[in-house]
């Protein structure tokens, strides 16, 4: 009770203020009239002074006084009061003291005079009626009550039927079916019901319920029927009770509850007069059986799912049955009558939203919805509810649509008016809706209208008090495209039309949205409903069904069959799809063909369809074997390609999934990029281009797209496109570069650690390519500004991205173009002059102002010392410039013109074509020539520009503060090499680029030394490379060849374009070039020489590798030598070898590496058509008949046979060929002659470690081993001693002889036959030996020993190359090191060759960073220096005595009879060729290589041991000697000596090298 406090004051002071205070406060209270509060504050303030008297605070006759003059106040008083009186009965009731309950008793009593008994006695306790002396006991009292009631409730009064009449319920049903159109009110109806009920004693509650009948009859007179009910009732219960009696009724079988029922039942929920709770239990069924009844909903659902996806094979007859039994199962369940259900269409119906809800949320999921009366209902209601706010926002320019008449029920949801109303009721009321929006496809346009018009609305509001209002929504959008739309659309029968209004809205969202409600609606929300299953089951096997007939042939009906079914699920039919195209690849091209009937949406769906496909955690990306990627991910990438370039599916996705691999290390992803960018730009990359395509792609873009790919590039310009938005507006373009590029030394170093190496390479090589080919399509599709502004400095490329430099550079160069193009429109503009020198002016300005930057900053790449020796603007000339800068491809242009000619003449002759398409055909040919033609002109005018650069560049390029050796190992290493392998037309460019500044006469750059460089050291170069790096490489070389071959096949084109320039002096100082000397240019003999040793050390190497057995090895060798076969070999003998070692590849790997044998195989027919075109050794380079048994070392060591060169070359190529330079320097004098001497005693000669070059014969060879032995005695015994003066004189003397001879052989050549100069050369060497005796004062002997024993080796040596080239076996190691042991002892001079062609075995390796271009830098210490200053000082002293010695020598030649000379030299060489005279020459002597080897002489060489070789040696030199002293084998035992202990150190290194190879 609610308690109204009296103030204590009132309490205490009652008899003077209190008591008035009081009847004051109650006269206040009952004047109120504030809806029935007042008899509860009435009630409290009695309470109050009663329980004060109760408590003994006040006298009982004080305050039953005041009571009995209140009593007035009101008519209800004296009951109010009993109440009160009531309420203190039951607390003192309760207490312990009594004093209180005898308070109570009195003032009850003292009362009993103005509170009437009868009240009391209903209200108080017969107890306390029995104390007040109101009834006499209790007990009888209480008695009687129980009788009264029994009485009352529970015996029937049998009169009462007879009293009720049927007059009276005829009356009554006449009056509430009257008309009630009229001024018939409620109230008025209500009393005569109360009259008839009185009249005619009727039972209320069957009045009620004849109420409720015609109210049932009536329902469209709600307002009246509701307000006489509200009016009429008694109690809630009652009314439910009499509700339940007629639903129960039509619980029975086969009986159907009318709508009519369900209504008035909605209608009395809707007004409160009845509650849910009390309704809800007496409806059918119970809630447990509906749970159940949708679990088995699910699991029918689920079994005919699976009994579709299982393939099964029954009877025909077993089928029959079942679809009979299917068709009676179906007839039986019939299902009942869901009271429930009914009740809650009737509130949907009337809008009694809230009451629905309850329903449904005792149910499961959907079930509700998922009978169709209700889910319309519900659709009817959202219709009504989102009515307003799509008139205003959400209908499209030019629909009418028909106007809703809203809900008269108040209780209704409200309409919504803006987009934050929704939120209220109609977001919930969609998600209790869920699929089952598919029946109102018409409200599912306006939910996804008002979506478009919301995000249009979030996207242009951009105020951020209400931008967490607009997230919010936004998140209720994508639940509802989630939860109602997408799954609505699977149960939508083929609507085109709604897929392309839902992706008006998708398209709005950005595509990670969009792709998570894929991924939901593609993995989750098949499973949850019984419907959706059967529908995903029933599209797998409709995919299953179209995809078995897909063929070339029908795509057109396919794909048709394919559009249908992918409106609705697209998700469920493109996943299947994509598992049938990994398995069966042939299948892409008519999958993409038929799927032009598809929306806007579908694409999208696949494209995210084949990102999960592509990320799929549960599939292998390699095959089993670990070495190549699987089939799967293959056909994938085709897909993607193939897709995305025909239909237009937005990329961000794909791309951005692709960097995400990137980003986690992963490359196998990079395969979908390549096959996007080849087939959407049409930019291929290949290494297995023809020359005709390679010389077309260093043309213009027009030419490339026409000439430059193995298919026709069309219709690119809209899917390149694309692919270039997608890559700007998500800032994809330089993230991808920049993530290949440094992944591509992840593959290795990251990835590669537990991969096969095959596979390493391979991902190596997609990524490098896809590098390559991604950065072509930047260059050629971005703007000028786009790609400046997003490629960043080559510094901060290289620095702070760690991008290789290779990569970093090939970034930037369009950039450069870009910029220096724009420049020079700059300063033509400005100045405007036509002349062509002014615009050449202006272009070199150009290209000062735009690189002027990139030389400062590539500064940064490379340590200080780099650029003592490469100018920075060399360095980044190199790397910015392309083939389409250097020279214009005339032919390709040519013939691509020639090409459209034939066309359109094809055209005019082609009767079949329609004259219009006739006219647009030429139209586009001619066309197509013009720009050809144009672009031709304007590449020659860009060339001769670029060309005039280079020139005025040129003399600043090359410092070499070092050497002129030094400069071209930092030029292979930093710029030639890394590029050459980098593509196909890098390789290209960088053979041209050699040729050019070779051309360009460029100071301090030797053409031979780098040539010599390239082609002897490819063993590591080739065996660090991947598969496609070494087509690239063998790529390089072959355009190496085919300008070494240009000059060496014409002596006029030599003459033309190598004699009097700097790169063919054979001084290698590190001062600038005097032009002005003859003898220090390598002459047309001696290059073709030097071009013959280059091809013996490519056979060498190649051998080496085809020997290893190691995959790479062989593979990349065989790659390269395939790429070279224009070129090489070109010598029978070096054929002979190459085709011997691949047969045996051939035969060794063809059940144990397929792929290997295939190549060989490729390369062995190859090789046999081209034998055709080889020659002889002596054709190839001219061999001098004197020269015969100094045939060139290159030759002599067979490339079977890597650690048989003998090894103290190496020092004498190295030490003693650079201390030959330095005299060459200082004194000009002694060595002009001795070149020209020099070129008719040995052929060729290179530094081992330097491949430095000399191209000096014999006797040139012979100043290399004196200056090798001074060096060597000079160790031993430092200061100079009598000996070693002897020494330098006498090499002076020869070098001399050596010099005329040349010079008069040149003359008489085409006169004396080959035995007679051979004769003329052997007695003028004796004359300059006996010379040189005479001058010094030192015996002759050995000097011109050494030289016969040098020719007897030689021939030996090149006797022992053939017969190791035809076989791979090799020999003995004793043999082998008593040979080189024989070989050192007769001369110092030996083999050009590298030992291993790519490391050097020499002990002199300085410089450990030119390992890695496979060179060894060239090394001097102090005390050689002081050596070779020396000896210069005594070769100027002794040139006057030579000069003498010249004349006398030329006198003595002209006197020499000529018929001895044929005599003695034709029997000897009679000897060489019939191999009698084989136990005289040293080591292995052979025939000259005019004579091939038999084998039966093969057998000999094979046979001999090492002690038998000691002593023939010893017995060829004393034949070669002609007879002459003992004391010359001493001589050379005592040099061999001295040389053993460097020598053999340097022998074991090449063995060892060779071995470790």
């Amino acid at each position: 009770m609610a308690t109204l406090i009296l103030p204590g004051e009132w309490i205490k002071n009652w008899e003077k203020s209190g008591k008035h205070e009081f009847v004051q406060l109650c006269k206040e209270l009952t004047e109120k009239t504030d809806h029935g509060n007042e008899t509860k504050d009435i009630q409290a303030a009695l309470y109050e002074v009663c329980s004060q008297v109760v408590q003994g605070n006040l006298k009982i006759d004080l305050v039953s006084a005041v009571l009995g003059e209140m009593m007035e106040l009101r008519d209800d008083l004296p009951s109010i009061l009993a109440d009160v009186f009531c309420i203190l009965d039951l607390e003192t009731g309760a207490l312990e003291e009594k004093n209180k309950r005898d308070h109570y008793t009195h003032l009850v009593g003292a009362c009993l005079s103005f509170v009437p008994e009868a009240i009391l006695k209903e209200r108080l306790d017969p107890e306390t009626l029995e104390s007040l002396g109101l009834i006499k006991q209790a007990h009888q009292f209480n008695q009687k009550i129980v009788k009264i009631k029994t009485k009352l409730f529970y015996k029937q009064q049998k009169f009462n039927l007879l009293r009720e009449e049927n007059e009276g319920y005829a009356k009554l049903i006449t009056e509430l079916g009257q008309d009630l159109s009229g001024n018939i009110t409620s109230n008025l109806v209500l009393e005569s019901i109360k009259s008839l009920i009185g009249c005619f004693n009727l039972d209320p509650n069957r009045v009620l319920d004849i109420i409720l009948e015609v109210y049932e009859s009536r329902s469209e007179q709600d307002e009246f029927f509701l307000s006489l009910i509200k009016s009429y009732m008694c109690e809630p219960i009652t009314l439910c009770h009499i509700l339940g009696f007629k639903f129960k009724f039509y619980q029975e079988p086969n009986e159907e509850t009318p709508k009519s029922l369900y209504h008035i039942a909605a209608a009395l929920l809707n007004h409160k007069l009845i509650e849910l709770e009390d309704l809800y239990v007496h409806l059918m069924p119970v809630d447990a059986t509906i749970v159940e009844e949708h679990k088995r909903e699910i699991s029918e659902a689920k079994q005919i799912a699976r009994k579709l996806v299982t393939v099964v094979l029954p009877s025909e007859k077993s089928e029959d049955k079942e679809k009979e039994k299917e068709k009676e199962e179906e007839k039986n369940e019939k299902p009942p009558d869901n009271q429930k259900l009914g009740l809650l269409e009737a509130l949907l119906r009337i809008g009694d939203w809230h009451h629905a809800q309850s329903i449904m949320d005792q149910m499961p999921s959907f079930y509700a919805t998922s009978h169709k009366a209700i889910a319309l209902a519900l659709c009817q209601l959202v219709h009504l509810t989102v009515e307003p706010l799509y008139r205003r926002a959400g209908v499209p320019k030019g629909a009418k649509g028909c106007a809703l008449q809203p809900l008269q029920n108040k209780r209704a949801p409200q309409p919504t008016e803006s987009f934050e109303d929704l939120r209220k009721d109609t977001f919930s009321m969609l998600c209790y809706l869920g699929p089952h929006l598919s029946h109102d496809p018409i409200l599912f346009a306006k939910i996804v209208r008002l979506g478009k018009s919301f995000m249009k609305e979030y996207q242009s509001d951009g105020r951020p008090e209400v931008k967490d209002k607009m997230e919010i929504l936004l998140s209720c959008f994508l639940s509802i495209a989630d939860q109602v739309l997408l799954p609505s659309l699977s149960l939508m029968e083929c609507n085109a039309c709604m897929s392309e209004e839902l992706w008006g809205l998708f398209k709005l969202f950005p595509y990670q949205h969009r792709y998570r409600l894929y991924g939901q609606w593609k993995n989750e929300t098949y499973s949850g409903h019984p419907l959706l299953v059967k529908v995903k089951a029933q599209t797998v096997e409709r995919a299953r069904y179209i995809m078995k007939r897909l063929t070339k042939e029908n795509v057109k009906q396919s794909g048709r069959q394919i559009g249908k079914l992918s409106h609705s699920n697209p998700t469920i039919l493109f996943d299947y799809m994509l598992s049938q195209i990994q398995w069966y690849d042939n299948l892409i091209v008519p999958v993409v063909d038929s799927l032009k009937y598809l929306t806007s949406l579908n694409y999208d769906v696949l494209a995210y369809c084949i990102i999960e496909a592509l990320a799929n955690p549960e599939k292998e990306k390699m095959k089993h074997d670990d070495t190549t990627l699987s089939l799967w991910l293959q056909s994938l990438a085709s897909l993607c390609g193939a897709v995305f370039r025909k239909y237009p599916i937005e990329l961000a996705g794909l791309l951005q999934y692709v960097a995400n691999q990137l980003k986690a290390g992963k490359s196998f992803d990079l395969l979908i990029l390549k096959e996007v960018v080849q087939k959407m730009a049409g930019i291929e990359i290949t290494d297995e281009m023809t020359s005709e395509q390679l010389e077309a792609m260093t043309g213009g873009e027009q030419l490339k797209a026409e000439g430059g790919y193995f298919g026709q590039i069309r219709n690119t310009k809209k899917s390149s496109q694309r692919l270039k938005d997608a890559l700007l507006d998500h800032e994809l373009a330089l993230p991808l570069c920049l993530l290949m590029a440094q992944q591509r030394n992840g593959v290795v170093f990251l990835e590669g650690g537990e991969k096969h190496l095959k596979l390493v390479g391979h991902l190596y090589d997609q990524c490098h390519d896809t590098l390559v080919q991604f950065g072509g399509f930047l260059a050629s599709n971005l703007s000028t500004e786009d790609y400046i502004k997003r490629v960043p400095s080559i510094d901060i490329l290289c620095n702070q991205f760690h991008t290789p430099h290779d990569a970093a550079f090939f970034l930037s160069r369009p950039m450069y173009a870009h910029q220096i193009l724009s420049k020079y429109e700059e300063l033509k503009k400005a100045e405007k002059g036509n002349r062509q020198q002014q615009k050449v002016t202006k272009y070199v300005a150009a290209c000062e102002q735009v690189m002027t930057p990139v030389h400062e900053a590539v500064m940064s790449l490379h340590p200080a010392r780099v650029w003592d020796d490469l100018r920075p603007q060399f360095y980044a000339t190199f790397w910015s410039l392309t083939m389409y800068d250097l020279a214009v491809p005339h032919a390709a242009y040519e013939r691509e013109v020639n090409k459209l000619k034939v066309q359109i003449k094809a055209i005019e002759e082609n009767s079949e074509i329609p004259l219009n398409k006739k006219k647009k055909e030429k139209e586009r040919c001619t066309a197509l020539q013009e720009k050809l033609q144009e672009e031709e002109k304007k590449q020659m005018e860009h060339v001769q520009r670029v060309l005039h650069r280079l020139k005025l560049e040129k003399d600043s390029w090359l410092l070499t503060k070092s050497t002129k050796n030094e400069t071209i190992t930092k030029f292979l290493q930093l710029c030639l090499f890394p590029r050459c392998i980098f593509s196909s037309i890098d390789a290209v460019y960088c053979a041209r680029f050699v040729e050019l500044v070779h051309q360009q006469k460029t100071p301090n750059f030797c053409t031979l030394l780098c040539y010599d460089r390239v082609f002897s050291a490819i063993i590591y170069t080739v065996a660090s490379c991947t598969e496609n790096e070494s087509h690239r490489y063998g790529r390089f070389l072959c355009c190496m060849l085919e300008t070494v071959t240009r000059w060496h096949s014409n002596r006029a084109v030599y003459e033309k374009e190598c004699v009097n320039y700097p790169g063919f002096l054979t001084i290698f100082r590190a001062a600038g070039f005097d032009g002005g000397n003859k003898a220090d240019q390598l002459d047309y003999e001696n290059f073709r020489h030097v071009v013959h040793k280059w091809h013996y050390m490519l056979t060498k190497a190649s051998v080496h590798c085809l020997e290893t057995g190691d995959y790479t090895h062989i593979r990349n060798i065989l790659i390269v030598l395939t790429k070279i076969l224009p070129c090489y070999p070109k010598v029978l003998n070096l054929g002979q070898a190459l085709e011997a070692r691949v047969h045996k590849i051939c035969l060794e790997e063809k059940d144990k590496r397929p792929d290997l044998y295939a190549l060989a195989m490729g390369y062995s027919g190859r090789l046999k058509s081209q034998k055709v075109h080889m020659v002889p050794e002596n054709e190839f380079h001219h061999k001098d008949q004197p020269a015969r048994s100094a045939t060139p070392a290159s030759q002599q060591n067979g490339p079977g046979s890597a650690g048989k060169p003998a090894a103290n070359t190496s020092k004498t190529e190295e030490g003693g060929f650079e201390d030959g330079d330095r005299i060459k320097d200082k004194s000009q004098g002694t060595t002009k002659p001795v070149n020209k001497a020099n070129s008719t005693a040995a052929k060729v000669t290179t530094s081992n470690g330097n491949g430095a070059l000399n191209s000096t014969k014999a006797v040139k060879d012979d100043k290399e081993k004196s200056g090798k032995e001074k060096k060597e005695k000079k160790e031993k015994t430092p200061g100079s001693t009598p000996e070693t003066k002897a020494e330098n004189r006498r090499e002076k003397q020869r070098d001399e002889r050596a010099g005329k001879e040349e010079r008069l052989l040149r003359e008489g050549k085409e006169k004396t036959p080959k035995a007679d100069r051979e004769k003329v050369k052997l007695d003028e060497k004796s004359g300059k030996d006996d010379k040189a005796k005479a001058g010094n004062g030192e015996p002759v002997e050995p000097a011109r020993d050494a030289v016969k024993e040098s020719k007897n080796k030689e021939k030996g040596d090149r006797n022992a190359a053939i017969a190791t080239l035809k076989s791979p076996n090799p020999r003995s190691d004793s043999a082998e090191s008593e040979r080189d042991h024989k070989r050192r002892k007769l001369d110092s001079h030996s083999s050009p060759s590298h030992s291993s062609s790519v490391k050097d075995s020499s002990n002199e390796l300085k410089d450990p960073a030119t390992k890695h271009i496979n060179f060894n830098s060239v090394a001097r210490s102090k005390s050689r220096e002081r050596e070779v200053e020396k000896k210069d000082t005594e070769s100027v002293q002794g040139r006057s005595k030579e000069k003498k010695e010249e004349k006398e020598r030329k006198e003595r030649k002209r006197d020499h009879a000529v018929n001895d000379r044929e005599a003695s030299q034709e029997s000897k060489r009679r000897k060489d060729e019939n191999g009698t005279n084989s136990s005289k020459n040293s080591q292995s002597t052979s025939p000259s290589c005019d004579s091939p080897l038999t084998p039966e002489k093969e057998k000999t060489k094979r046979s001999k041991s090492s002690s038998k070789e000691k002593a023939e040696s010893v017995k060829a030199e004393r034949t070669s000697s002609g007879g002459k002293k003992e004391s010359r084998h001493e001589k050379s035992e005592k040099k061999e000596k001295r040389d053993s202990a460097g020598g053999k150190e340097e022998k074991k290194h090449h063995k060892s090298s060779d071995k470790h190879r």
